[in-house]
């Protein structure tokens, strides 16, 4: 798929660079709402109950419902992240980096992220909904 954006990011000039995420996305064309997808695979089984493997399978599995859009992760202008334990999210980041650009690229949306007490998955360690914009013609 080509990389063509729906988006611009906004990132005021005298601010810090943001690393991995953006601050800001103005967006215009066809709206795709992804609900919160966690790390189980398309039978609806986690393989894994390690972090980083729950969220490349995350993440492949937001690249296969943007596929049936007909989009791609360069679409992608919002992800919120729910995790169950912030400080592994911390001691991962360079893992979690890695499978990132792997399944995404280097697109950097709009992000937040949250931790909670727990989700509704039980074995879930984390859970992304996403938002993305395919360009008007």
């Amino acid at each position: 798929m080509s990389q063509v954006y729906a988006h611009d990011l906004l990132h005021p000039k005298n601010w810090k660079r943001a690393i991995g995420y953006a601050n800001g996305v103005a967006a215009r064309g066809q709206l795709i709402f992804l609900g919160g997808l966690v790390g189980w695979n398309a039978q609806q089984k986690f393989e894994s109950d390690d972090f980083v493997a729950q969220t490349d399978q995350t993440l492949a599995n937001i690249v296969a419902v943007l596929t049936e859009a007909g989009a791609g992760p360069q679409h992608l202008v919002r992800l919120t992240w729910y995790v169950t334990d912030k400080k592994l999210y911390l001691a991962k980041l360079g893992e979690i980096g890695d499978v990132y650009r792997a399944r995404l690229g280097r697109n950097f949306p709009a992000m937040a992220m949250v931790q909670v007490a727990a989700l509704i998955e039980d074995r879930a360690l984390v859970e992304i909904e996403a938002t993305a914009v395919i360009p008007d013609n």
